[in-house]
């Protein structure tokens, strides 16, 4: 007799939950297609509210919810109206902004698209590094102006990316892929990161330096250290005082990490050289000094994820639903304990 066929696995019951315009941003019909073939995925549209009768009939059975941008808290209130639920994939980058403290002591599995968010910015960073360091900027600027090469000959010695110095604040997930990126140029690198070793700054290949040595010694500093109460106005008047002549902060953290007040005096002085992929608030008011400074370039904060970079964030919330469909483990875990330290 032929054997008989184990029963089918039932897929577990998930749900999207997230800004309708994040849903059709990062997740195109390739990627739905295939969460649909992971898990028996709720029908559109996706849950933006919580409190409708239509997100409370939804969450009575659903065991996974991947989240996006514009995703509601997910209080004790939804969690008593989602009974079963056992796991969140997220496909951007922080959690911290719509998973609360209840989904952490229920136990809830937890996974973040960090990772593959971080690689834009860090991405971004480098080139920033690199293009200030041949101060495209400015000398574009008096080329368009003056239509004369100049004699190329005479530059000064200060332009170039030969041994110039850069200094990574915060060994986050992004500062860790700028250290990645930047390894095989010739720039030495610094770091300042109180959480990591002397032994594990050796195997990043970084030189481990106290706050305000970084400030002295490095041509770019670059900010990667997450806002929280503790970093907030972290890079002080003081430091950003002591930063070389001519010097360039990079921040593609958040704007409230720099005190904004202290950097626009600087740079009005021209004193060093800013860019800028956030600032406090975003957007800047209209009047504000900043959008005067011609050696600081302000970007609309677009380091992060855009345009085609969303199918990266998709396909690894896809992997990572897989994977726990199948059993497995979270291959980029968000766990509670370091939730603290994370952007």
């Amino acid at each position: 007799m032929p054997s008989t066929p184990p029963p089918a696995r039932s897929l577990p019951r998930a749900a999207l939950a997230m800004s309708a315009d994040a849903a059709a941003a990062v997740l195109g019909a390739e990627s739905l297609a295939a969460l649909a073939g992971l898990c028996d995925l709720a029908p559109l549209p996706v849950l933006d509210d919580f409190t409708t009768h239509r997100a409370r009939t939804t969450l009575a059975d659903v065991e996974l919810l991947i989240t996006g941008w514009g995703c509601p808290p997910v209080d004790a209130a939804v969690l008593k109206a989602a009974p079963r639920l056992r796991a969140v994939v997220h496909t951007a980058g922080t959690v911290r902004g719509h998973l609360t403290e209840a989904c952490w002591e229920r136990g809830i599995r937890v996974s973040s698209a960090a990772a593959a968010n971080a690689l834009p910015v860090a991405e971004y960073t480098v080139a920033m590094v690199l293009l200030s360091g041949k101060h495209v900027l400015e000398r574009s600027r008096a080329f368009r102006a003056d239509k004369v090469r100049g004699n190329w000959l005479g530059t000064s010695t200060e332009v170039g990316n030969y041994g110039r110095t850069v200094g990574i604040l915060s060994a986050s997930m992004i500062g860790r892929r700028v250290i990645e990126l930047l390894l095989p140029y010739d720039l030495p690198l610094l770091l300042h990161d109180p959480y990591v070793s002397d032994a594990e700054a050796d195997a990043l290949g970084v030189r481990p330096v106290g706050l305000a040595e970084l400030f002295t010694r490095s041509d770019v500093v670059s900010v990667h250290t997450p806002l929280l109460p503790a970093t907030r106005g972290l890079v002080s008047g003081e430091l950003l005082a002591a930063m070389r002549p001519d010097s360039v902060l990079i921040n593609t953290s958040r704007g409230a990490v720099v005190d904004q007040d202290a950097l626009t005096a600087l740079l009005q002085q021209n004193r060093i050289r800013a860019i800028l992929d956030v600032t406090d608030p975003e957007v800047l008011p209209s009047g504000h000094p900043l959008w005067e400074c011609d050696n600081a370039l302000i970007t609309p904060h677009l380091a992060g994820s855009q345009g085609n970079e969303w199918r990266r964030l998709a396909d690894l919330a896809v992997g990572e639903v897989a994977r726990w469909a199948a059993g497995d483990g979270f291959a980029h875990p968000v766990e509670h304990e370091r939730l603290a330290f994370l952007a």
